[in-house]
């Protein structure tokens, strides 16, 4: 039995789901994220409930029976509430700016960087070091948080790059002078 298949998930007011063949279709005041479904599951919407059942015996409808279920649950809570990553920018001279809706890095290369907005995705910069992402595809927002980050990422010396909000940069000793016993 799945832990995470059995439980319900609770539609808030304004977020509607669609059951068609071969999706779930989850629209909110935001936007809409269609969810292909997986062998071996079926869903079932009961009022304000929503959860699934197992059709299938084998270990892989299973497996598939918590992942429609998580994946349908990020979708509620993207589409009620959103998702926000925030990335630190450490470093002298490190600095992003708004460009429009767009980001203009200054990464320590010899020219800016320049990172298109995508569609569904919103920034909010922070004292020039701080970049919170938001939207509300969790997919999404965390892909667009690891793009940014591999531009720069922090290096284990100085710490210099981006890093994640609650990630822990691990550092190492630098060179250190020889001591001669002459």
């Amino acid at each position: 039995m799945s832990k995470i298949g059995k439980n319900p998930i609770e539609i808030p007011e304004g977020i509607t789901i669609e059951i068609n063949d071969k999706k779930i279709v989850v629209s909110g005041k935001n936007g809409k994220i269609e969810i292909s479904l997986l062998r071996g599951i079926k869903p079932v919407l009961s009022e304000n409930i929503f959860t699934f059942e197992l059709t299938g015996k084998t270990k892989q409808a299973k497996s598939n029976w918590g992942t429609m279920r998580a994946l349908t649950a990020n979708a509620v809570q993207g589409l009620s509430q959103g998702f926000e990553k925030t990335l630190i920018l450490e470093g002298v001279g490190f600095r992003m700016m708004k460009e429009g809706e767009n980001l203009n890095l200054s990464l320590g290369f010899s020219h800016p960087v320049k990172y298109e907005k995508p569609e569904n995705i919103s920034f909010d910069i922070e004292k020039n070091t701080i970049l919170k992402i938001r939207g509300f595809n969790k997919e999404q927002v965390g892909q667009v948080a690891a793009e940014i980050r591999a531009l720069r990422k922090p290096e284990p010396y100085k710490g210099k790059g981006f890093h994640y909000s609650d990630e822990i940069v691990r550092r190492k000793v630098g060179k250190k002078a020889a001591k001669s016993d002459a």
